[in-house]
């Protein structure tokens, strides 16, 4: 059976696409087109099941249509629209940091260089062009700019986040 902590997010299964069982998608890295990823995953009904892929194309740079293995109709798809698109933590090491969906990130510990361990990182918040994460505190939270100029080192094994924060920041 596959874990939660085995897989990682690289995209969204946008919508149903024509008739035949066609689905447009997002996604954040196309590792799956650089390597031979022959199956997605998707959690259907809080289980993960993988999908074998019958056939893709690209739309757009983070876009495309994919069509997987046994489903056939708009109506399968449907079940779909919505649903988030993992892969094995296997092709993890072959896709750039920055191609990660960043609520991967939830659940890491973040570690500054200067004052140590801040906190696990609950969530990240997106609703803004500063993307932060949300680290919970006694009294309140810490929002921590999730910007790449910080970041020294992203360790997945041990899900932490070593950082390296401008001085004054915590202070405020």
């Amino acid at each position: 059976m596959i874990s939660k902590t085995d897989v990682f997010p690289i995209g969204q299964i946008v919508k149903p696409h024509g008739i035949n069982g066609e689905m447009s998608f997002s996604f954040t890295t196309d590792i799956f087109d650089r390597e031979e990823v022959p199956y997605f995953i998707f959690e259907m009904q809080g289980i993960l099941v993988p999908f074998f892929l019958e056939e893709y194309r690209f739309k757009g740079n983070n876009t495309g249509l994919l069509k997987l293995d046994g489903v056939i109709n708009d109506e399968q798809t449907r079940e779909f629209a919505g649903l988030t698109i993992y892969l094995p933590k296997t092709y993890l090491e072959k896709v750039e940091d920055a191609e990660i969906e960043l609520d991967y990130f939830a659940g890491f510990s973040l570690v500054d260089a200067e004052k140590g361990f801040l906190g696990i990182i609950s969530e990240v918040d997106q609703t803004t062009d500063n993307v932060l994460f949300v680290i919970p505190t006694k009294n309140d939270e810490l929002l921590i700019p999730a910007g790449e100029e910080y970041i020294e080192e992203i360790d997945h094994e041990k899900k932490i986040i070593y950082v390296r924060l401008p001085e004054g920041l915590l202070d405020l």
